[in-house]
């Protein structure tokens, strides 16, 4: 954490960076877009149980849990850091059915294929090529067969996308890891076995990579 400690790390950066518009900013204003097409893939009639990897500011997380406690659903919150789980913990709805976790994505302490649906929500594009590859190998690890997988982050933009040639040397200072997903799509990432589905999202600046794993 040490390139995003100003952002995630430090005891007043929820107070500071949870804000909806400046979330929103942040995305160049594909927050309310982004969050409504990966809560898309979490409206089957029964949920059963989901993971979601690493907290994220905003307003995901409760409307997640909200439609967990009306679909007889059970949510997993986790995190590596003490300060998130405290601040989602005040966001969530009461009586929610919802866990928060101390953990790292790199090494869950989460039993083989137990999870029906699995989230990372713009947690790659803050980790490095090789702690991204395993943080993936966890995720896929604990999802059952015929289990979800839904990634939304940053992807290769189109050619004709003016943000491909405008955003590396901004995305170098403040997020550098994101590059790599940049060159490369997320489904080249996930094993030969599963049926993926990508979305590109404006103009394919951001994605979404929604994999099924075949039984």
């Amino acid at each position: 954490m040490r390139h995003y400690w100003w952002a995630y790390v430090h005891p007043k950066a929820p107070r500071v960076f949870d804000r909806l518009w400046l979330i929103n900013l942040i995305l160049l204003c594909n927050y309310n877009r982004m969050r409504r097409t990966a809560l898309a893939e979490f409206e089957a009639p029964k949920l059963g149980r989901m993971l979601q990897i690493a907290c994220v500011y905003g307003n995901l997380t409760p409307k997640l849990a909200k439609r967990a406690a009306l679909q007889d659903g059970q949510l997993d919150v986790i995190d590596v850091l003490p300060i998130q789980l405290r601040t989602l913990k005040w966001k969530l709805p009461k009586r929610s059915p919802t866990r928060l976790m101390r953990m790292d994505s790199t090494a869950l302490n989460l039993p083989n294929a137990s999870y029906d649906k699995v989230l990372l929500f713009f947690l790659l594009h803050e980790q490095p090529e090789e702690v991204r590859a395993q943080t993936l190998r966890e995720a896929l690890r604990v999802l059952k067969p015929n289990g979800t997988l839904v990634i939304c982050d940053y992807g290769p933009p189109a050619w004709w996308n003016p943000l491909r040639y405008l955003m590396p040397p901004f995305l170098a200072v403040l997020e550098p890891f994101a590059l790599s997903l940049m060159r490369q799509p997320l489904k080249d990432l996930l094993p030969p076995d599963m049926t993926v589905r990508h979305t590109p999202v404006f103009g394919g600046f951001y994605q979404k990579v929604v994999a099924t794993r075949r039984s």
